[in-house]
């Protein structure tokens, strides 16, 4: 139970914090910029990586989730839960946007800029970088050493950074689902 109440509490954070830095970014007319989405998302990952790695290993991510599951290192009994409070800490998060915000910027969606295949491309490879990441700076369910949680925020931001524009880069099937279900714009999720 722990571990899902931390799934479901860094979850919420990544998705506040990061689709909130979207909305944010709108209604202030660019105040925060695309650079500083990029790091927000980048920070809040790694911040919940220190706070939340020893509980559940921070996942915060079904597509981490499942590459752990995959690699024999988080049991397939986990696999259920973690999912299900990924996306209902994303979901909560989302709402709370909405109370806060309305439906302004899509509730920081994932939405292509570009063609759909393109965006596809995109979202697979820093999705790859990341599962990359991830899965070299940990053992079992857990990041290992005092740079992993740096590491991942690192690799996060820099999708972010570069796919960003093109993509939402989402690379987290969670961060996605949220804002589309709340904001009801199902198009591209």
């Amino acid at each position: 139970m722990n571990r899902a109440a931390a799934e479901l509490l860094g979850t919420f954070c990544l998705v506040f914090a990061g689709t909130g830095a979207i909305v944010v970014d709108h209604v202030s007319g660019g105040q925060i910029s695309h650079a500083g989405v990029a790091l927000t998302f980048g920070l809040v990952v790694m911040a919940m990586n220190y706070a939340l790695g020893e509980t559940s290993g921070a996942h915060l991510n079904p597509a981490v989730t499942i590459a752990f599951a995959i690699s024999g290192r988080l049991p397939g009994s986990a696999v259920p839960i973690y999912l299900a409070a990924q996306c209902a800490g994303a979901l909560v998060a989302s709402m709370l946007i909405a109370l806060l915000f309305g439906h302004t910027a899509g509730l920081g969606r994932t939405a292509p800029a570009g063609s759909s295949h393109q965006a596809f491309v995109l979202e697979a490879v820093i999705t790859f970088m990341l599962m990359l990441v991830v899965l070299a700076v940990s053992t079992g369910p857990k990041e290992r050493g005092i740079m992993a949680g740096i590491a991942v925020g690192g690799a996060v931001a820099v999708g972010a950074l570069f796919a960003g524009p093109i993509t939402g880069a989402s690379m987290n099937p969670a961060r996605s689902l949220g804002p589309a279900l709340v904001s009801g714009e199902l198009d591209h999720l």
